[in-house]
Parts: structure tokens; sequence; C-alpha cells
């Protein structure tokens, strides 16, 4: 009786180069709006024990009903090819755009901030005097 390992039956790849995969790289699936569509009525109209038969037969997970039951209900899953203008991912924003949110944001804070450390100040009755209270 003979032992033979794994690695005595595929030939080893030397150091220097590399053995070609010969499997071709997998494509990423794609689907069209009606299919979409079909899916999501599909998948909200079956029993609650029904659903997850419906995934596992279309090879879908419950993220994709998710994501494409908001975008139904956005207005992007019509499928109608005279709004070619509105995709499924949001528009990028520019570096300007969101430095001027964070601006905002800590503009928002820091005057929310004062306005707590004045109210603190006058209970404590040590306000800063104003132009005419000094007078």
């Amino acid at each position: 009786m003979t032992v033979t390992s794994p690695s005595a039956k595929q030939p080893q790849p030397s150091h220097r180069g590399r053995q070609a995969d010969p499997a071709p790289r997998p494509s990423r699936r794609v689907f069209t709006p009606q299919y979409k569509l079909d899916m999501v009525t599909e998948y909200e109209n079956a029993p609650n024990g029904e659903k997850g038969a419906i995934l596992r037969r279309e090879g879908l997970y419950s993220s994709h009903i998710i994501e494409w039951t908001r975008a139904r209900d956005a207005g992007r899953l019509t499928g109608d090819p005279a709004n070619p203008g509105l995709s499924m991912t949001p528009s990028r924003k520019s570096a300007e755009q969101i430095e001027l949110e964070k601006l905002r944001r800590q503009n928002q804070k820091l005057t929310s901030d004062l306005t707590k450390t004045r109210m603190a100040l006058d209970i404590m009755g040590k306000g800063v005097p104003r132009a005419r209270d000094a007078a």
C-alpha cells in the first residue's frame, strides 16, 4: 500500500515564477430593473416561511431585496429608459461641499456651546458686563 501526499499529486510552483490560475475571473452579476421589481414583488407577496426559499432559489441575499425596495420607493427603479439620469448610486460630493458641511456642523456646535456657557455664567452671577451695563 502506497500513501501519497497531496503535494506529490500537484506540481509545485517554483519560487521565482507562479503558475497561471486556470480558472477565469468571475464577473459581477447585473440585474435589470424589471427583474429587481419582480423579485421585490414576489418577496413581499410570499408568506413568511417561503421568503428564504425565494432568496435561495435566485441566489440572492436579503440585503439585495432591502436595497431594491428602497430604490423602488425612491422612484429610482422604474425601469423607464426615458429617465436615464437617475442612477442607483448617490451623487458624490465635491471636496468643497464636504468641507462646507463640516464647517457648518462645527459652527453649530460652537454656537450651542457658547449659548450654554453664557447661561451658566448668568446663573452663577458672573456674567460678562455688557457695554450698557458698564456705564
